[in-house]
């Protein structure tokens, strides 16, 4: 049986013969048809003969086979490099279907190969080209293999067979899984069939064999092997060419395991891009050598990010400095973790000694003072224990109250020196520190009274009774309800129902609902439930006064403390919320603009009230009457002081944040292609302005994120939507360097207008790095304008912006791989990125923070940088173990400030 194939080349043809016998092949190895080359393949019948084509002034392989009945062996190979044997070598594998059709299809295969080997011998990088900084940064490239794909080894892919196979075959739909590209199904899918099509594998399920071989291709760590397997992933249909729509296919493909939602969207455009760079000549397609170069002239890090030689030598030194050593003496070791603990909290640790003091002070006083007296012969210690708790209590009801005094805090804050010896930041914290002081001092004065005191009142003899009487009556208490129905007892029992609901209704668990309850009970948990069962203080601290006010074994009314310890505490307080009532009622706003944006997000820009001044970084409180009249929700300002307008984005993560998005979202329209977001209502264009809710706003309020000023250089650092305090000081810093600048020229306000009055004093950030990361590309739609307009204004490049998109595969990732390529090419001829759509080229995954902490020490040695964090709390222990690590052992000190969110 004979088989010819005549293509485009009318020069060259491909015969093949299965009868047992040897087989000659030969084909040219450069040549200009545009079909893939072949030469004569002809067979005899027992006893062959060996023919080749020869072309005048041209190279060619000569490969001879050996075909018997069931199998075939590379007997010669004449011509070629290496590779061309890889290639040949192939021809030995074969499958138990038909051997004729088998071998037809391996000889057009290596024919294809040939093709595309010669094709591009001429043109591909050498090794020179490859060492250059370019080159050889993007040789690191297009990894299938990595932390989380092939790198358990075959044997642990090989047990995995076991589990997903079905009848000894591996499916398709389970080969992503098997690999543990589980994540990425539609990729594993285009890499199956890509490697099953370059094997003439046609079904859909593979043999453990079949996928050992698939997995020494995806572990080949060179980079034309990995390059190689992409192409083909390109190439469809095996030619060797990659058209428009292949590369539109995959662009799309890539996005999706990218969740790129964005650039699926323009994948027509982007594909035209790729076709535009590598196809001047117009030709419908482009060749492995174009993507090769594609590759390797993507332009390196960015300058920014370059050191110097003697940085390099300082980043060596610090890398040998930071590298974790264990004390062998235990005892040194711990004096040094006792050393470094104080060094970290020492503010915190001074706070909490003296009010632990305070509070063991004042028991010691209430139990000595009880110990002398008569009620001690009766009751004995369970009076002292009852007693000290009380005066106790008297002191945390009080001082539990000033935390919460967030005028004040602010005021204390910006105005004194305090902030230097006092962590405001921490108000919160000691306010659940002093309330788990108060539930401590609750239990021991409930249970003494309960299961001591009354009992040993109620079966004391009339002799020991007799000194009670003037404290009890003449007549003897018979039951516990007698102490019950009395003013000190049912005041008692209602306090403390009332803050066991507080107390358990302020756990994260059922304040941010993460309890799975019934649909009837998980109503009653949520902000809005720990909102109003916090006010039930009001009421608390009414019958606190009063049972301080009726006691058993105090008479007279200097003696009874209780209004005298909660007097100043209340009065700040009252006349706290009195300035939050008055100043919200006249700070009604105007809505200037609404936006709804991808991932939930409501933007809100207001008026300025009269007289309202903040600092970047400090927040707002925020009340709508559509949804609630009585919440107040805070939310950190994103504008900057120097702005004509006051900003808030807020993302909808509960109750009253999502019926906050629902009235204003009815209000507005859907953006145009020049806008941002998905809806917007302008009330600064059109005629037609929509009705919107009123809002009131009460603030500002202080925050960590202020203290930035302080600083030379600052490092931001934002999670999501936790970056709308850091955009705020983003700002500032811009606009604090445009006036610096000024300054400098001379240029500080035009005295003769009048104007250098009113010029803001210059601070002393002059640096500033900041590092946002956010897992859905629609997010950094939110604040698109401000990373443009520092790309546009900072000339000196003062503010470095880093964006990292998580949803994205790290770089080097074969997954990641064209996105890479695309974002490159198009940031390189538009200046915009494809992923942010912003002049701020995006990274991939997530940031390496030691080697973040590790450019900054070696950029800013010997100075003080200030950290500010806004985000989950996952990240905190993190950059904080860093910025401790780095200030012990380099001589940049690191002060970290993480922003309650």
């Amino acid at each position: 049986m004979e088989i010819q194939d005549n293509q485009h080349d009318q020069a060259s043809s491909e015969t093949e013969s299965v009868r047992s016998g040897r087989v000659g092949f030969s084909g040219p190895l450069s040549g200009q048809s545009s079909g893939p080359p072949s030469g004569p393949l002809l067979g005899g019948n027992k006893k062959s003969s060996k023919k080749s084509a020869r072309f005048k002034n041209e190279e060619y392989v000569e490969i001879t086979l050996d075909v018997r009945d069931d199998s075939v062996s590379v007997q010669n190979i004449k011509g070629g490099d290496l590779e061309t044997s890889i290639l040949a070598s192939r021809l030995e594998r074969q499958r138990p279907s038909s051997l004729g059709s088998q071998l037809s299809f391996r000889l057009r295969q290596v024919s294809h190969e040939l093709r595309r080997i010669t094709s591009t011998s001429s043109k591909r990088f050498n090794k020179d080209d490859r060492s250059k900084s370019g080159a050889a940064r993007a040789l690191k490239g297009l990894q299938f293999m990595s932390k989380n794909v092939g790198n358990e080894g075959w044997s642990e892919i090989d047990k995995r067979f076991d589990q997903l196979s079905v009848n000894g075959a591996l499916p398709k739909s389970s080969f992503g899984q098997c690999i543990g590209m589980k994540d990425s199904k539609d990729f594993a899918n285009e890499l199956f069939d890509a490697l099953a099509r370059r094997r003439g594998i046609t079904s859909d399920s593979i043999t453990r064999a079949e996928l050992r071989e698939f997995w020494e291709q995806i572990a080949d760590q060179s980079f034309d092997a990995r390059l190689q397997t992409f192409f083909d992933m390109v190439d469809k249909n095996a030619d060797g060419r990659i058209t428009e729509d292949e590369v539109k296919e995959i662009i799309t493909l890539s996005a999706s395991a990218n969740k790129l939602s964005k650039i699926q969207e323009r994948a027509d455009e982007y594909a035209a891009l790729i076709m535009e760079e590598l196809d001047p000549d117009n030709l419908g397609y482009v060749e492995l050598y174009n993507l090769e170069l594609l590759l390797l002239q993507a332009p390196g890090p960015n300058p920014s990010t370059n050191l110097t030689t003697n940085s390099r030598i300082l980043s060596q030194l610090l890398s040998q400095k930071l590298v974790p050593t264990k004390e062998p003496n235990p005892i040194k070791r711990c004096f040094r973790g006792i050393e470094y603990f104080i060094e970290d909290n020492w503010k915190r640790i001074w706070v909490v000694l003296l009010w632990l003091a305070i509070c063991a002070g004042l028991f010691t006083w209430k139990f000595i003072q009880y110990k002398d007296r008569a009620v001690f012969e009766v009751m004995g210690y369970c009076v002292t224990a009852a007693k000290g708790a009380a005066e106790t209590l008297k002191f945390n009801m009080a001082i539990i109250l000033f935390p919460v005094c967030r005028n004040t805090i602010t005021w204390l804050r910006s105005r004194t020196k305090l902030g230097y010896v006092v962590p405001f930041d921490d108000n919160i914290n000691f306010h659940k520190v002093v309330a788990f002081g108060i539930a401590l001092g609750v239990g021991v004065h409930a249970l003494a009274h309960l299961t001591c005191d009354f009992p040993r009142l109620l079966h004391a003899t009339d002799e020991e009774y007799e000194p009670m009487k003037k404290f009890f009556g003449e007549e003897r208490p018979d039951n516990y309800w007698w102490f019950v129905k009395g003013t000190e007892g049912w005041t008692g029992v209602v306090m403390v129902v009332l803050m066991a609901i507080a107390f358990i209704l302020a756990q994260p668990w059922f304040r941010r609902n993460r309890l799975n309850l019934p649909k009837s009970l998980k109503r009653l948990t949520g902000f809005n439930a720990f909102w109003y069962s916090h006010h039930l203080f009001v009421i608390v601290y009414g019958l606190f006064i009063v049972h301080g006010y009726y006691l058993y074994l105090t008479k007279k009314w200097y003696k009874k403390t209780t209004w005298m310890y909660l007097a100043v505490p209340v009065i700040l307080y009252a006349c706290e919320r009195l300035i939050r009532a008055c100043r919200s009622g006249y700070k009604s706003v105007r809505i200037l603009k609404v936006a709804v944006y991808p991932g939930n997000v409501l933007a809100l820009h207001m008026s300025k009230p009269q007289g309202f001044k903040y600092t970047s970084g400090q927040y707002i409180f925020v009340n709508c009457s559509a949804v609630s009249a009585f919440q107040w929700h805070p939310f950190s300002i994103t504008s900057a002081p120097g702005d004509e307008y006051l900003s808030v984005y807020i993302r909808t993560l509960g109750d009253w944040t999502s019926q906050l998005k629902t009235v204003f979202s009815k209000a507005c329209q859907p953006s145009n292609e020049n806008q941002s977001g998905l809806l917007r209502a302008d009330m600064m264009k059109g005629e037609n302005k929509p009705k919107l809710p009123k809002l009131l706003v009460d603030g500002p309020y202080g925050a960590p994120a202020q203290d930035y000023k302080k600083y030379d250089v600052v490092l931001l650092v934002g999670l999501g939507i936790g970056a709308t305090p850091l955009i705020s000081i983003v700002k500032d810093v811009l606009n604090n360097i445009k006036q610096c600048q000024a300054l400098e020229d001379g240029l500080e306000g035009e005295s003769n207008n009048g104007e250098k009055g009113n010029a803001k004093k210059p601070f002393a950030t002059r640096r500033a790095y900041f590092y946002w990361v956010t897992r859905e590309q629609g997010s950094f739609e939110w604040f698109r304008g401000v990373m443009n307009e520092v790309t546009e204004n900072d000339k000196d490049g003062v503010i470095e912006l880093h964006n990292y998109c998580t949803s994205v595969y790290e770089e080097g990732d074969a997954r990641s791989a064209l996105i890479a390529m695309l974002q490159s090419l198009h940031h390189a001829k538009n200046g915009v990125d494809i992923v942010s759509g912003t002049r701020v080229k995006t990274h991939f995954a997530r940031p390496n923070w030691r080697n973040v902490f590790k450019r900054v020490a070696v950029n800013h040695s010997n100075q003080r940088i200030g950290v500010f964090y806004c985000g989950a709390p996952t990240l905190t222990g993190e950059l904080k173990r860093l910025s401790q690590d780095f200030s012990r052992k380099t001589s940049t000190k690191f002060d970290f400030h993480k922003e309650n969110f």
